[in-house]
């Protein structure tokens, strides 16, 4: 990041982020980007009306102090010359206490006005959204208006106009002042003319909206009493609104129900100016602390710049890392710290300063009441929305309860009583606790800063790696022509639920998995991978309840052992032995592989940034090559953005932050779709038929799924071959092209799902409605996932190794699909039991049709089935003990809910971080079988 970058983020970057909210607001609302220009205008004019007014009186102060000064100063300059007059002058303006630096206040409205100016034109004129949109008489909001055509040329006439306001409101405002400064003005004018006479007309029509208010507001201060005239023009506007409101059918209620409470703002000054003339007067008066101001916004910096980011990316620094395009982390952190820094210590500071000294007063109070608003949402609510990814957006739609929204409101209202009570009281207890509330951020802000490069350092994983186009640099799935080869591929977050819709969408996938057994009636015994995939892959030894028998050991050691079970038991039956991408070993989003240092016969390796899409097909070279890497790029700037964003939601009243989150897109002018205003961004659309953009996470596991037939390589002098592998297609949810269900940089399924509405399944299995997005995203990467190995499936078929294969096709959990109020045990939204239905699939030696097996399973079977056979005493290689599946047949399986699937280095157990389900019977959507036994 460059210097003039990082000036801009700090200075610019805060009036363009306020810009780019504030006009995605209004279009969530008005649906039309040229309505939604007027209301920017309108909310940024009236947001600095203040600091305007507040300019206009230091210029007119100024000038009258010149004018004071103007007689001496003329003599003087006219009876002295060089050094002397320097000296007289200097004395003189010392005697009368002026500054010459004060002749800056007269420039105060101009200097407000450039930042304001370059974040508008930033904004306004790159913003695609406002290409080819129509608006009154302007044919096009993108590009320069041409309205008059004389002869063959066409002239823009939306400058002119902005130029004449401009003179009008400058000839009334300037109405009697000197000469100077009507010229000044008229420079002004023409100059602002020059520089957007070629501009795209929405930018051009903001101007001039803004010279409109300006002349408004010019008259007003001319009439004797503006303040009444404002309040009575506000209740016009508002009875106007009013009238609409109750008369004009709405398509939406909550529409209906905002425009009235607009309606009953703007008529709200008047009522209480007639209701304060019939009330005794009695003033308030709130004493000022500059000292607390500085605190609170330092404190506000540091929470959202630095501590909230900072937390967030030291949790998991390899999420936050795009191969190809390696920008470290920090770089995240530097540019929420600027934007945090713009935003409360300098613009908000700025604001104080042009404030008077009762406006002050009150903005130490609101200060103080942000900071500490913004401490109590972030430490006490707002926690517990699900799984962030990469890119500050919820695996699943987060709930935001209105009873959570009580509470917090009510908790705010009696923190800020007592914070306003303690700082009338005890002012020096609070400026001395915002102090002791400042060193605690900075110092866990430092902590979480430190583990990002040291995050990074501790992976294997080389970030400056370039992905090869050479099949000979991939990672091999070897396999024997001759012996016996036995493949495990687990699909992270695979839900079972879903396969007989998928089966039934594309029935050539039963034909491409012939020879395997589906066993819907499959139970998980973790809600994530750290609690599902150890028993998956270590058998029944494994268990959640059994991790936390053993506290000598942590859960990494734990989980490393399990992922070892496997491959060291075929290891010893002289196997060729393959790992690909080991789930989450060392507790590593990159997965260590030094946990198989101790065995080099294993060949262990990962994908994550070996393949280059070039060796795609062309199609998917198209959606590949073309779309990923540039989609990369944007996601990496959106960071810059949303990071700030993202604290700025965790720290806000819950009732705010479904708006601020915008279904994580934070209200990003991107994220606005022209046709019909609907939410849209980079990675995800939350409809269930359109999207925009590729999700990394999605692409950096998909991309390996159409290359496993290339991958694969035959081996003729081996007895057998194991291949454990991982892939997370699945895990990732996002919306794809049907009806082959690939990325796409512009996905609509609107046709598609009207005539595929809703799925049907097995025989005896009930419709399946996509009703949300989370429902269709997981449905469309599984399919996308099942595609791809039924194609892999064939080529094994023609390469002659399928039959000779036995497969097992594995998840370590599913995920909660809602899908039908019958499918929920409980009132809690993980109660439902789709989130532990992981997918099952086993295809044996010579096996053939595609069979249901409805017996009760767990995916803790699959060290037994990939042994049967084969390995005839299997054992865990880590404590000798044999593999059995004794408790499967127990009365009571013990399910583990996580609240959090990440866990620091040293924790030995899951407890107390999450809730036990007790699960008694062989019927896994049988609710009368679920009970929470208990939560901690």
């Amino acid at each position: 990041m460059s210097v003039p970058t990082m000036l801009y983020r700090l200075l610019i970057g805060p009036l363009e982020l306020f810009f780019e909210v504030v006009f995605s607001l209004a279009d969530h609302v008005l649906h039309d980007p040229g309505l939604s220009i007027v209301a920017l205008s309108l909310a940024m004019n009236f947001l600095v009306l203040p600091l305007y007014r507040r300019a206009d009186i230091l210029q007119a102060q100024q000038r009258d102090r010149e004018l004071q000064l103007k007689h001496w100063t003329d003599h003087i300059k006219k009876t002295f010359s060089g050094d002397e007059r320097f000296m007289i002058l200097q004395t003189y303006y010392r005697q009368n206490g002026y500054k010459q630096t004060d002749a800056l206040k007269g420039s105060v409205s101009l200097l407000l006005e450039v930042p304001f100016f370059i974040a508008a034109y930033r904004f306004l004129s790159g913003l695609e959204l406002l290409q080819g949109v129509s608006f009154g008489p302007i044919r096009d909001l993108g590009v320069p208006d041409g309205l008059l055509q004389l002869g063959g040329l066409s002239v823009n006439l939306l400058p002119i106009l902005m130029t004449a306001i401009n003179l009008i409101s400058a000839a009334v405002y300037l109405k009697g002042f000197p000469l100077k400064d009507k010229l000044q003005m008229l420079a002004m004018a023409l100059i602002f003319l020059v520089l957007l006479y070629g501009s795209p007309a929405g930018l051009v029509f903001y101007w001039t909206l803004n010279n409109l208010f300006s002349l408004a507001k010019n008259i007003f201060y001319k009439l004797k009493d503006p303040g009444r005239a404002l309040r009575w023009l506000f209740a016009a506007m508002g009875l106007g609104l009013l009238v609409l409101a109750l008369v004009h059918p709405f398509d939406s209620a909550k529409r209906q129900v905002l425009l009235l409470a607009l309606a009953l703002g703007l008529m709200l000054p008047l009522a209480l100016s007639r209701l304060k003339g019939r009330l005794p007067r009695r003033e308030l008066r709130i004493e000022g602390d500059r000292r607390l101001f500085l605190y609170a916004s330092l404190f506000l910096t540091v929470l959202t710049g630095l501590l909230i980011p900072a937390a967030t990316i030291s949790a998991s620094p390899e999420e936050f890392v795009f191969l190809g395009h390696y920008l470290s982390p920090l770089w995240y952190l530097a540019s929420s710290l600027l934007l945090a820094a713009g935003t409360f210590l300098i613009w908000l500071r700025i604001f104080y300063g042009l404030a008077g000294e009762k406006a002050r007063a009150a903005m130490d109070l609101g200060a103080l009441g942000l900071a500490l608003a913004a401490a109590v949402d972030y430490m006490f609510f707002g926690s517990g929305r699900g799984n962030l990814s990469a890119v500050l957006v919820y695996s699943v739609l987060p709930v935001f309860p209105a009873r959570e929204a009580i509470v917090n409101a009510l908790v705010l209202l009696a923190v800020l009583a007592l914070g306003i009570l303690l700082q009338r009281k005890k002012p020096a207890l609070v400026r001395a606790a915002l102090l002791a509330a400042l060193a605690a951020a900075l110092g866990m802000s430092a902590l979480d800063a430190v583990k990002i490069p040291a995050g990074l350092r501790s992976s294997d994983m080389d970030y400056s790696m370039s992905a090869s186009t050479r099949r000979e640099d991939w990672p091999h799935i070897t396999l024997s022509r001759t012996g016996k080869n036995v493949v495990v591929l687990m699909l992270d977050r695979a839900d079972g639920y879903l396969l007989p819709y998928a089966f039934t969408e594309r029935p050539e996938l039963q034909q491409q998995f012939d020879g395997f057994t589906y066993y819907p009636n499959s139970l998980s015994y973790g809600s994530a991978t750290r609690e599902g995939a150890p028993a998956l892959y270590g058998g029944y030894g494994y268990l959640p309840e059994e991790l936390d028998k053993h506290p000598e050991k942590t859960l990494i050691q734990k989980h490393n052992e399990a992922l070892q079970v496997m491959p060291v038991m075929f290891l010893g039956e002289d196997y060729h032995v393959s790992v690909i991408d080991p789930s989450f070993a060392g507790y590593r989003w990159y997965p260590d592989l030094s946990i198989y240092d101790a065995w080099p016969e294993i060949h262990a390796e990962n994908t994550y940034g070996r393949i280059d899409g070039s060796a795609l097909t062309e199609e998917q070279k198209r959606w590949y090559c073309e779309g990923y890497f540039g989609w990369q790029e944007r996601n990496m700037s959106a960071l810059m953005r949303n990071f700030f964003c993202y604290s700025l939601f965790r720290v806000s009243p819950v009732a705010l932050q479904p708006t601020l989150y915008n279904n994580g897109f934070y209200n990003a002018a991107s994220g606005l779709d022209e046709a019909d205003g609907t939410a849209l961004q980079s990675q995800l659309f939350w409809s269930t038929s359109l999207a925009r953009g590729l999700d990394p996470e999605f692409v950096n596991s998909y991309d390996v799924m159409p290359l496993l037939a290339e991958m694969t390589w035959l081996e003729d002098d081996i007895p057998g071959a194991f291949v454990m592998m991982a892939n997370d297609t699945t895990h990732s949810p996002c919306l794809l092209q049907a009806p082959d269900y690939v990325p796409a940089v512009n996905v609509d399924n609107r046709d598609y799902d009207a005539a595929h509405s809703p799925r049907p399944g097995f025989a005896g299995w009930e419709p399946l409605e996509l009703r949300t997005y989370s429902q269709a995203s997981h449905y469309h990467v599984e399919m996308a996932a099942l595609i791809q190995l039924g194609r892999w499936f064939d080529a094994l078929r023609s390469l002659g190794v399928y039959d000779n294969t036995r497969i097992i096709v594995v998840s370590d959990h599913g995920t909660r699909l809602d899908a039908s109020p019958d499918h929920r045990f409980g009132a809690d939204w993980w109660e439902d039991v789709a989130q532990y239905n992981c997918l099952l699939l086993v295809k044996d030696f010579d096996s053939r049709g595609f069979t249901v097996d409805d017996r009760f399973m767990t995916n803790a079977d699959v060290p037994l089935l990939a042994a049967d056979g084969i390995v005839a005493d299997p054992r865990d290689p880590a404590t000798g003990l044999p593999l059995t599946d004794e408790a499967k047949s127990s009365p009571v399986h013990w399910v583990y809910r996580g609240r959090d699937w990440r866990s620091i280095d040293d924790d030995t157990c899951l407890l107390p971080a999450g809730s036990w389900y007790a699960f008694r019977g062989e019927e896994l959507y049988d609710l009368s079988a679920w009970t929470l036994d208990h939560s901690t």
